[in-house]
């Protein structure tokens, strides 16, 4: 195919819907943050909410750590570091849980939420994390600090396996990470997502997905992030990535995280807060359960 029907087809891919196939409120910001800065896990033995975050290598793991935190702290921050290189090989290579601060100097606490970062999926055996190193993960078994080993899954003999995990140690939510960017995901790669998602489904784990480099994948978002619910291609992306690994669509959020930017943008933070909240508000449920 000649470079010239590849752009017709991204024009036509790209192409926006009359009325967006899904309301936003994109004022509310200060609404839906409160929300999050207020909210408290009810369960005495529980700190903290514990968000999941795993998907295929690249997909912007790291990056969407530090997006959320740079909306919780309202300016530009960097906990969890990422690569901006595109790469087949994880620039995670340990178990992290990142916590997000609240206050400043003696005031300063912690959100009771927090993301645990890990090793990228690849393509292949041998490769990325194991799906038995996440499906240990979700249920407390790996310690903070572990680093992940390719070619050997964790096991209970190894100094970063947790015999006893407490209810704080467990996820609360499993979400997937994956970009709009990519062409197709290998089918390896999604056979060990499915295995990883049935395991969260034995134990009642809720999950779901968020969608990232949206203003890489389309034209329309490209010009106004506004346009992400109007995309024919971004719905199309999220429909197909619905169909192939069972997340339902209304479990699905498509985001932009912060790259290129050096001040806040409230576009970018509405996408961000609307994702995190229903994070908040899943896991909850499942902690309510518990």
């Amino acid at each position: 195919m000649s470079q010239s029907s590849l752009q017709n087809n991204n024009l036509c891919f790209c192409s926006a819907l009359d009325e967006p196939w899904r309301e936003l409120p994109w004022g509310e910001n200060q609404m839906n943050l409160k929300y999050v800065q207020k909210y408290k896990p009810e369960q005495d033995d529980i700190r903290y909410l514990r968000v999941l975050l795993y998907g295929p290598v690249g997909a912007g793991k790291s990056s969407f750590i530090n997006s959320v935190s740079n909306v919780l702290r309202g300016r530009m921050t960097i906990p969890a570091l990422a690569s901006a290189m595109t790469s087949d090989k994880s620039f995670t290579k340990k178990y992290e849980t990142h916590k997000f601060i609240k206050g400043r100097g003696s005031t300063k606490t912690f959100y009771p939420l927090v993301f645990n970062d890990i090793m990228g999926l690849e393509d292949g055996t041998n490769r990325g994390v194991h799906a038995d190193d996440i499906k240990l993960a979700l249920r407390g078994h790996v310690k903070e600090g572990h680093k992940f080993n390719p070619v050997a899954p964790l096991t209970q003999d190894d100094p970063g396996y947790n015999p006893t995990p407490s209810a704080d140690d467990k996820v609360h939510v499993l979400v997937c990470v994956m970009s709009a960017n990519t062409p197709q995901m290998n089918s390896s790669v999604l056979e060990k997502m499915k295995s990883i998602r049935e395991t969260a489904s034995d134990l009642g784990i809720p999950q779901m997905a968020v969608m990232t480099h949206i203003d890489e994948a389309c034209g329309e978002t490209e010009r106004g992030l506004r346009n992400v619910y109007k995309s024919k291609y971004l719905r199309k992306k999220m429909k197909d990535f619905s169909a192939a690994v069972g997340i339902p669509m209304n479990c699905i959020f498509p985001v932009k995280n912060y790259s290129e930017e050096i001040d806040m943008n409230d576009d970018v933070d509405a996408l961000i807060l609307s994702a995190l909240r229903k994070m908040v508000d899943f896991g909850d449920d499942f902690i309510e359960k518990i």
